[in-house]
């Protein structure tokens, strides 16, 4: 069998288990890599898959389809945690692309430049996998393990993902470098979640991606964060610290001291982002 476009998840598992096949999603970074007229391989069409689209919200998560297209999740009206996750959305190449690209398909294509990644990062997101052994779920930042490489089982596939209401609080925002608007992989991009409490950071969250093999969550910029008083968030971001967090990377797009440079700037506009957003009221 070439191709197969299976309409239920179940009958999705038992034709992987059955041979190899390469997961078809949006399609839109499977058809690119290949330089041939066709894909050489048997594929396995996902998108007839009703059950793994849509956005839900159950007693204590929010599961995102691993099939949802960035413009359906730019579209919903979600908490303002989820702020950050919906500009990236915006912001995936064109409005085609957005159209057709899943959230699922942008994690397991693994790149370190892939929007999705940091604003799924500060919600601490899981990623659910399904297999014929059943379900688990692992931590995206398990999940993405290096340039285009991931943890998924080769008889699993990527069913949601699924995010805490517990860091579904506060407000985000996300940032991004290219070198235009649009149809552009990031040089750098930032997401930032923030609480606030009494005019203080209750909790904080921050990534960074396309700067680092993978996008990168900072702890020690996290902690440092806590306890501040609003007005003093941005001179709080120590650039020494993003630099020794992120080990930059090197490439065609830019070098590493721009790269150390653009993250810095973009932590504290995403800040502001945020502040000015009204998040800070809480």
């Amino acid at each position: 069998m070439d191709y197969a476009r299976p309409e239920t998840l179940q009958d999705a598992i038992a034709l992987l288990t059955a041979q190899d096949w390469t997961l078809l999603a949006g399609g839109t970074d499977v058809y690119p890599a290949t330089d041939a007229q066709a894909l050489g391989c048997p594929v396995l069409d996902l998108t007839g898959i009703a059950a793994l689209r849509g956005i839900a919200t159950g007693h204590d998560n929010w599961r995102i389809g691993a099939m949802t297209t960035w413009s359906e999740i730019a579209a919903v009206e979600l908490p303002a945690a989820f702020d950050g996750l919906q500009a990236a959305a915006r912001e995936v190449g064109s409005i085609q692309i957005q159209n057709s690209a899943t959230i699922g398909g942008n994690l397991c294509n693994a790149s370190p430049a892939a929007d999705g990644v940091p604003p799924l990062l500060v919600l601490n997101a899981d990623v659910e996998l399904t297999s014929p052994r059943g379900v688990r779920q692992v931590a995206l930042a398990d999940f993405i393990i290096g340039n285009r490489q991931t943890a998924l089982a080769g008889d699993e596939i990527v069913s949601a993902v699924v995010i805490p209401k517990n860091t579904a609080s506060g407000g985000s925002a996300f940032r991004k470098l290219g070198a235009r608007k649009y149809l552009v992989i990031s040089i750098a991009m930032v997401a930032v979640r923030l609480d606030f409490a009494h005019g203080r950071v209750a909790d904080a969250a921050i990534a960074v991606g396309a700067c680092s093999a993978v996008a990168r969550r900072l702890p020690d910029i996290e902690a440092a964060l806590a306890g501040q008083r609003i007005e003093r968030l941005p001179d709080a971001i120590d650039p020494d610290a993003v630099t020794a967090a992120l080990a930059p990377i090197d490439d065609i797009r830019g070098p590493a001291s721009y790269r150390e440079a653009a993250a810095v700037t973009l932590i504290r506009r995403a800040i502001d982002d945020v502040i000015s957003s009204g998040q800070a009221a809480a």
